[in-house]
């Protein structure tokens, strides 16, 4: 929860950040969502975020640093966030995510996130038949209506939207400096099956909600800003730099000059764009940045 939050600058935050919603991935990377995988192994999906502009950045980075020197923040274990699940189906009975997988779901992000001290509560789960709302895409009034209809709970509350979205889409999520805003849109919303025994292969273990959350939670892709200086890509140490998204598993690939940027791309981060086999880690940099983040914003 809020408890030193500068409502007026977090406000101006958000809404810098609504304002450039228009310059979003899914649009800029349209061709490539009806493209092929490296590998050849079907579509290339791709995350529907966009790359923030660097102003709001900079607001972002400056405000929540100085929460955090002021909070002393620490990684601790003491944050438990409650889960709202939100499944959409179609009039067809599509977009079914059965009780088990939603447990199992909820088990890899408690794996993935605990080192970061944050554990995932469900509280809640609810099922709407609704044939727009089960291909919204971000930034439709179809997936603010549905979120306006349908979220519980304040700021600190991680609600889950599973639908059919399409046009090679895996998700997207609100950020953290979003909530002042835009509060009744807040969330994250995936693939249906992308969870755990769903049939989007490879992308089916679970890590694409880990991704998504990560943006929650306030981190970037780990190639925001391509190859760019330490602090100003992801605004975390220690991820090397990554020039674009990474796709299948590209083991040994240094897309950043090496001299330069030294550091092969972190292709098995959870930020990046990889198989959920390929995904296993998030580091120290951005478990920190989690915990300055939410005491600044959630």
């Amino acid at each position: 929860m809020k408890t030193i939050a500068s409502f007026g600058l977090v406000a101006l935050i958000g809404a810098l950040m609504l304002s450039s919603a228009a310059r979003t991935v899914a649009e800029e990377q349209s061709a490539q969502s009806a493209s092929i995988r490296p590998d050849g192994l079907g579509p290339q999906l791709v995350c529907g975020m966009r790359e923030v502009d660097p102003e709001t950045v900079r607001l972002v980075d400056e405000y929540s640093e100085r929460i955090a020197s002021r909070l002393s923040v620490q990684l601790t274990a003491s944050h438990v966030i409650p889960v709202h699940w939100h499944r959409i189906r179609n009039p067809n009975g599509g977009g079914d995510v059965s009780d088990q997988q939603i447990t199992d779901q909820l088990a890899v992000l408690n794996a993935a996130y605990a080192a970061a001290g944050f554990s995932f509560s469900l509280v809640s789960t609810d099922t709407t038949t609704n044939e727009q709302w089960f291909i919204a895409e971000p930034g439709q009034s179809a997936d603010t209506d549905m979120k306006t209809a349908l979220r519980q709970g304040g700021s600190n509350a991680l609600n889950i939207y599973s639908n059919g979205v399409r046009n090679g889409l895996l998700g997207w999520a609100t950020y953290p400096w979003d909530y002042a805003s835009a509060p009744s849109v807040d969330g994250v919303v995936i693939l249906y099956s992308t969870v755990p025994g769903g049939s989007a292969a490879p992308y089916n273990l679970g890590d694409n909600l880990v991704h998504e959350v990560g943006h929650w939670m306030g981190l970037y892709h780990t190639f925001q800003g391509g190859c760019t200086n330490t602090k100003k890509g992801d605004l975390v140490d220690d991820t090397p730099a990554e020039q674009f998204p990474a796709f299948g598993c590209p083991t040994g690939r240094d897309s950043c000059d090496a001299k330069r940027f030294p550091g092969l791309d972190p292709i098995t981060n959870f930020m990046d764009t990889t198989d959920d086999a390929c995904m296993d880690n998030f580091t120290a940099g951005q478990n920190a940045r989690m915990n300055n983040i939410w005491a600044a914003y959630r």
